[in-house]
């Protein structure tokens, strides 16, 4: 009996470690600046926020600074206000506990519409994105295909 209950506090300890491990080495796996492979207008920026838990990501135009928009997450699919862009919120979780694997919700204006894929390659210094967009009734309307690497220092 004594044996059971020790396994199960076991378990129990694993499996809050690995529920908080994934964000945290989310944060950690995307820092750094990163570029569209074929828009040099286009960079990314991540930063680990809250001792690593979270994350921020600013979007940038290198040719018109200033011009920016940026949101941070805590990777759990609550949606917050997307800085720079009235009206919008995003909403970033994990894809089945997978730290390399997120999936980004975008909405304006109270709709969703689009999904983005973010997948990190297996040596973290690629970010495959799939843009989904979607009409005001969840259909899928189209797909873009958009390659960042990332910088290095």
């Amino acid at each position: 009996m004594r044996l059971r209950i020790v396994s199960i506090c076991a378990a129990a300890i694993v499996a809050v470690l690995a529920s908080a491990a994934p964000s945290q080495a989310q944060a950690e796996l995307r820092a750094g600046v990163w570029d569209n492979s074929t828009n040099p207008n286009n960079v990314m920026t991540y930063e680990a926020i809250s001792n690593g838990k979270g994350s921020k990501l600013v979007v940038s135009n290198p040719s018109k600074p200033g011009d920016e928009w940026s949101y941070e997450t805590m990777f759990d699919g609550v949606f917050r206000p997307v800085k720079g862009q009235e009206g919008s919120e995003t909403a970033v979780e994990l894809i089945n506990g997978n730290a390399k694997s997120i999936r980004i919700l975008n909405k304006r204006n109270g709709q969703v519409y689009q999904v983005v894929i973010n997948t990190l390659n297996e040596d973290n210094t690629v970010i495959s994105n799939e843009y989904i967009r979607l009409d005001k009734d969840g259909k899928i309307t189209g797909v873009t295909h958009v390659i960042y690497n990332k910088r290095k220092k």
